[in-house]
């Protein structure tokens, strides 16, 4: 189903509304900073508690993927595709492009974005931190509140 130009706006208001149920959908940008995403990933939990039953990821050489028509098009039809009825959204970026262990050694920076290194993506500041404890927290307390 093509969603045209409204694509965008579509997965705004869908992150905005809370929890709405399960499957959940889950969106996150990374890019080489904080100002431009090169890659989406998007997965899809039918359940709280369980792995991922689908992902895809999107990626661009140049620009920002969030700007992209075709690419937000694919992406709401991917969540509908599997009948989302929530969609989890990180506010901004949440780290750098590249795979840990894939792209660059396990433990390391990544040497393609060293804005990244070391640094909380989740609050900006400097520091290691428990980023996926963090996310499966945020996403579980949606989930009471609803």
């Amino acid at each position: 189903m093509k969603v045209g130009p409204q694509a965008a706006k579509w997965i705004a208001k869908k992150a905005k509304a809370g929890f709405r149920g399960d499957p959940v959908g889950t969106l996150a940008f990374y890019g080489p900073d904080n100002r431009r995403a090169t890659k989406a990933a998007v997965g899809v939990v039918d359940r709280p508690d369980v792995d991922p039953v689908d992902l895809r990821t999107w990626s661009v050489g140049s620009g920002d993927v969030r700007s992209s028509p075709r690419i937000n098009e694919e992406i709401v039809a991917f969540l509908r595709e599997h009948g989302v009825r929530t969609v989890a959204m990180a506010e901004g970026l949440i780290g750098c492009p590249h795979e840990e262990g894939i792209d660059y050694p396990e433990g390391g920076s990544c040497p393609h974005c060293p804005f990244w290194a070391n640094r909380d993506r989740w609050g900006g500041a400097f520091g290691r931190s428990a980023d996926l404890a963090r996310s499966r927290t945020a996403l579980a307390s949606r989930r009471d509140q609803a």
